[in-house]
């Protein structure tokens, strides 16, 4: 789960509370409307109970028909509460009666429908229970104010206390999800470094490529590296030697280029640099001065004699042309081979390659 299916899920939780607590209110304002006592009163005491009826039915049917339509839940709860309030009023009126039994079954029947609907949102149950229990308070005139104030504190500091839970795990979860996803993108990262020389591997050199090549108005170029006699370097001096010697390179490589270019270990000994938004004439200045750079390093290599006493560097070099990076790597590795060929330690385009 991720943070926004989390959020999803909550507010699917929202909408089931909303469902839940207009069906209640409309079976229960159904009920007092059959009810034989209310067939003793005038039709006018049934008022409120028959709006709560419409009312719940209207927007019940209306959220499942489309879930984009928002309720507020506190308003509704509110404005529910009120009518139960009025309906007590006008029944007791009515009837004329102290005995309050039939009007604590009204309270009862408000509070089972808040605490069941409501269990996670405690405003919302006070802002639905409040009007009727104040309202029986006023009309017994203090006389049942402990059992009404008893059935109405039991439910309120269970879902007090029930909302502190829930409060503290929705918390937790939701460090945890973010913790997750934070792990899950330093994962993803790693998987596109290499590790050895700090570089983008094959993986992570495409996955940024993708982003830069989106921009077909901007000219790229791709490079492609190789060190010259490398596996006689890493036989004579040792793999220990041989990975100092690719992390030092790999580091002169990507101080040579610019913040924006893309630097990439291909594979072995082979690099791979995406000049970004960059002419040939610029790319084959940027590929100078990685050669040179690289050849300023010094690293003693006695078995490059035919070239340099020095661990070096050739480079094919070749344009992106409409976004076809397979097309640009073979072209470069093309004009990297007949570098090599021609004495190592050199640049060559495949644009001049392709043209002798």
């Amino acid at each position: 789960m991720t943070t926004p299916s989390w959020q999803g899920l909550m507010k699917e939780k929202y909408q089931l509370s909303l469902r839940l607590f207009l069906l209640l209110n409309a079976l229960s304002s159904l009920y007092c409307m059959l009810n034989p006592v209310a067939n003793k009163v005038h039709i006018i005491v049934r008022t409120p109970v028959a709006m709560i009826f419409i009312g719940s039915t209207f927007l019940l049917i209306s959220n499942l028909k489309n879930k984009k339509i928002r309720v507020h839940i506190n308003i509704i709860s509110l404005i529910f509460g009120i009518f139960w309030a009025w309906n007590a009023v006008l029944t007791q009126h009515v009837l004329q009666t102290t005995d309050l039994s039939w009007f604590m079954v009204t309270l009862l029947a408000v509070l089972f429908i808040g605490a069941i609907a409501f269990i996670n949102n405690l405003i919302s149950f006070l802002l639905h229970c409040l009007p009727t229990t104040l309202t029986i308070l006023f009309l017994s005139r203090g006389e049942y104010w402990v059992p009404v104030l008893f059935a109405f504190a039991l439910p309120t500091i269970g879902i007090a206390i029930h909302q502190v839970i829930k409060q503290r795990n929705d918390r937790f979860i939701l460090s945890l999800l973010n913790t997750l996803e934070a792990e899950k993108e330093t994962l993803i990262d790693l998987s596109m470094i290499d590790p050895l020389t700090g570089l983008y591997n094959r993986r992570g050199f495409e996955n940024r490529t993708e982003n830069a090549l989106a921009d077909s108005s901007s000219v790229h170029t791709l490079l492609l590296l190789d060190i010259d006699h490398f596996k006689a370097y890493n036989d004579h001096y040792g793999h220990m030697m041989g990975d100092q010697a690719l992390t030092r390179v790999s580091a002169a490589i990507r101080d040579t280029v610019r913040s924006r270019d893309i630097v990439g270990r291909y594979g072995g000994e082979e690099f791979m640099v995406l000049l970004v938004n960059t002419t040939p004439q610029q790319a084959s200045e940027m590929a100078e001065r990685i050669r040179q750079r690289v050849y300023d390093l010094s690293i003693p290599h006695m078995f490059n004699e035919s070239v340099a006493t020095n661990v070096t560097i050739s480079i094919g070099t070749a344009q992106v042309k409409n976004n076809d990076m397979g097309a640009a790597l073979s072209q470069a590795d093309q004009a990297l081979y007949s570098a090599k060929n021609q004495g190592r330690n050199s640049i060559l385009s495949y644009d001049t390659w392709s043209a002798a």
